[in-house]
C-alpha cells in the first residue's frame, strides 16, 4: 500500500503484536497483549486510519523476527527501516542513540542525555521519548533503565513487568544484572533522579 499506513496483528509467545507500516518503512508497533483486539485497539489510536493488510514481505521478515525474538532467539533490529513521523528533534536523536543498544546491552536516561546534552533535566525529556517511542523493540526503549539500575517505566502492556520480561530474554538483570556495556553508566548517573 503507497502512502496508506497499514497494519496486521499476530501472535508471538508473549501475546499479540500489533505491527504498521507503509511504504517508508515501520511506523507503528505495539507490544504483546493479551489479546489481538487490545493490541489492535492500542495500534489505531496511534494510526486512526490504517487498513488491515497482508505484509509485504520485508514486513513478514520483522513480523518473523519479532516472533523469534519473544521465543528468546537473539535478534537484532538495527536495520529495519522506520518511519517515525514527525518528531521533536531531541526526540529524533534520542531514538537514533537508543537504538545503537544491541542485545542484552543496557543504559541509563541519564547517560542518554549526556551523550545529547550537558543539561541534567534532559534525562526526563529522554524517558519521555521512551514513554512515547512510535516503534518499542525496534527503537529498544527496554534497554534504557533508571539511575541505580533500576527498572524505570514502561508503557506497554504489563508495564515494568514486560519491560522485565523483555530483558530477561536478552540475558540481562535490571537491578542486580550484569554490567551495562556503557561505561558512561558507572560514573555520570549520581546526579539523576530517574
Amino acid at each position: 500500500m503507497t502512502g496508506q499506513d497499514a497494519f496486521t496483528t499476530f501472535e508471538t509467545g508473549m501475546g499479540f503484536v500489533a505491527i504498521g507500516w507503509n511504504d517508508r518503512g515501520i511506523t507503528s508497533l505495539r507490544l504483546p497483549s493479551s489479546a489481538a483486539s487490545a493490541a489492535e485497539g492500542a495500534l489505531l489510536r496511534r494510526l486512526p486510519n490504517a487498513r488491515r493488510s497482508v505484509p509485504p514481505a520485508h514486513v513478514e521478515r520483522v513480523i518473523a523476527d519479532i516472533v523469534r525474538y519473544f521465543e528468546g532467539e537473539r535478534v537484532d533490529f538495527s536495520d529495519v527501516r522506520v518511519d517515525l513521523g514527525v518528531q521533536e528533534p531531541f526526540f529524533e536523536n534520542v531514538y537514533a542513540e537508543v537504538r545503537k543498544l544491541g542485545w542484552g546491552e543496557t543504559t541509563t536516561y541519564g547517560s542518554v542525555a549526556k551523550t545529547l546534552t550537558a543539561e541534567p533535566q534532559a534525562a526526563r525529556d529522554v524517558g519521555q521519548a521512551m514513554a512515547t517511542n512510535p516503534v518499542p523493540l525496534i527503537v529498544p526503549c527496554h534497554r534504557v533503565l533508571a539511575a541505580g539500575r533500576k527498572i524505570g517505566g514502561f508503557s506497554a502492556p504489563g508495564g515494568s513487568t514486560t519491560k522485565t520480561r523483555m530483558l530477561g530474554l536478552e540475558g540481562v538483570g535490571p537491578v542486580t544484572g550484569p554490567r551495562s556495556t556503557r561505561q558512561e553508566d558507572q560514573s555520570r548517573q549520581g546526579g539523576f533522579g530517574f
